[in-house]
């Protein structure tokens, strides 16, 4: 599975933006769209694209509100959104550390 079809899935399948926008997204965070996606080395980017999506969405609800049809109100889309991109940020510093980082704290905190 390549990292474009990986985004797509974390965004439920949700046609927001062209592939055009999401490779745009993901080499934004390093990422190549048609690379093979690698949980260990690919997430955190991932994630930290979805964000991205998420928030440039947020600057345009009633794009997103075309797409995503169940939202009655503007606030309740806002709101939705905003939990969503907290609930991400969560997921990324539960995430490991890659060893350089942890090699840096135990200098420090050991």
């Amino acid at each position: 599975m390549t990292n474009l079809e990986r985004l797509k899935i974390e965004l439920s399948n949700k046609t927001y933006f062209t592939d055009d926008i999401y490779t745009m997204y993901l080499s934004e965070n390093d990422l190549i769209a048609t690379e093979t996606y690698s949980k260990a080395t690919d997430q955190r980017g991932l994630l930290y694209t979805v964000i991205d999506i998420l928030e440039a969405l947020s600057n345009d609800i009633d794009m997103f509100r075309k797409v995503e049809t169940e939202f009655l109100t503007t606030d309740s889309a806002y709101k939705y959104l905003e939990k969503r991109i907290n609930d991400i940020n969560k997921r990324i510093l539960a995430l490991p550390t890659n060893e350089t980082d942890s090699l840096f704290s135990q200098m420090y905190f050991n």
